[in-house]
């Protein structure tokens, strides 16, 4: 969710002017679509957006449905279907060949998601968002109504229909537990409700060991994929925070202490890129051992496998290290290099081979299953 740091920054800062905002979040998709379920745009009634729901197509539709259609501050749903080779008579020429589910929602209203999405990310959580978007028949359940369920254990919920909410909550729980969204649709006497059950994930925690000038675009091109920057210097360069002013943290230290000064936690990607060979050994010496998804290292192979010879790993660590560093795009300059560093990363965080599209027999986006 690279969006969600502005989104958080203009939902503040519409707050502090005492602006109207409003979320539209994609709850369901079908067939080719640009953006997936979950894809957020935060709008202000003044015209302010931050987000994409599309390629840039559905955006200004959505932000007139906040105009005419939501008066009485109630959610609402709205539907593309682009699978008609004449979508373009509606006014979009999205051809996308997809159908998206957009819902538009007033954050003034109880169980705004926002707070949530901050707590989330100021924590660097995983949580669940369950939200019902389509009820059918005599249901007695609102469009936007929720539940959210975080890692802490804790449940908020505006649902009153007691067997619902067991079965939601129950149903949110696993989904968090399988790291996996979906949509679920719900069958009763009286009708049907369907959800959009979306985990919500903090940014990934990257961390650049190394504060030379090659680093400096890592950090940048990290940053706008929305990773959480971490810059650890162990030439303990006061310079290096001016230097790296987009980061998140600098971290100044010697490779003596480094183990007590850098925290690896799950699912964190590094990058070793220090020159300096004992520098590297040391780092090495605390990554293969920890948590970390992904390990980079720059440099030439022979070198690497030099230092790996003064270290004891098992198959499985040596397995999450890649070196050289990087996807072969036939990367010369400082730029190029970081382009495949951070193109490797993103591949190793999708669990995808990071070849060309065109090859590609499988679907592109992991949609969320439909159950």
């Amino acid at each position: 969710m690279n969006e969600l740091p502005a989104i958080l920054k203009l939902f503040e800062e519409s707050q502090q002017k005492d602006e109207t905002a409003y979320l539209a979040t994609i709850v369901n998709t079908q067939g080719s679509t640009y953006r997936r379920s979950g894809a957020k745009m935060l709008m202000t009634n003044t015209g302010r957006m931050v987000g994409a729901i599309s390629g840039g197509c559905l955006e200004n539709d959505v932000f007139e449905h906040t105009r005419q259609r939501m008066q009485s501050g109630k959610p609402i749903v709205v539907t593309y279907d682009t699978t008609d080779d004449e979508d373009i008579v509606w006014g979009f020429g999205i051809g996308c060949n997809g159908v998206v589910q957009v819902l538009i929602e007033r954050l003034d209203r109880s169980l705004n998601p926002i707070p949530f999405l901050q707590k989330c990310f100021n924590s660097r959580q995983q949580g669940v968002i369950t939200t019902v978007f389509s009820v059918e028949g005599s249901v007695e359940i609102a469009i936007g109504a929720r539940v959210m369920f975080a890692n802490d254990g804790l449940i908020s919920t505006n649902i009153e229909e007691p067997n619902l909410l067991q079965t939601l909550v129950c149903d949110t729980k696993a989904n968090l537990q399988a790291q996996r969204s979906s949509i679920r649709k719900y069958q009763f006497p009286s009708g049907s409700v369907e959800v959009f059950i979306e985990v919500i994930q903090p940014p990934t925690p990257l961390i650049i060991f190394g504060a030379g000038s090659d680093a400096i675009p890592v950090a940048n091109f990290a940053k706008a994929l929305g990773l959480n920057v971490t810059v650890v210097d162990c030439r303990a360069s006061e310079a290096t925070r001016d230097r790296f002013s987009i980061a998140d943290k600098v971290i100044l230290t010697r490779r003596d202490i480094i183990d007590n000064q850098v925290f690896v936690e799950t699912n964190t990607a590094a990058v070793v890129m220090t020159h300096n060979y004992f520098d590297d050994l040391e780092i090495l010496k605390m990554l293969l051992p920890s948590p970390a998804r992904y390990i980079g290292v720059l440099g030439a192979k022979k070198r690497t496998e030099g230092i790996l010879n003064n270290l004891i790993y098992t198959k499985d660590q040596l397995e999450r290290l890649y070196f050289p560093i990087g996807i072969d795009l036939g990367a010369e300059t400082p730029q190029e290099i970081a382009i495949a560093i951070v193109a490797e990363i993103q591949a190793v965080l999708s669990h995808r081979a990071a070849g060309f599209l065109k090859h590609r027999q499988a679907p592109i986006h992991l949609l969320p299953l439909s159950i």
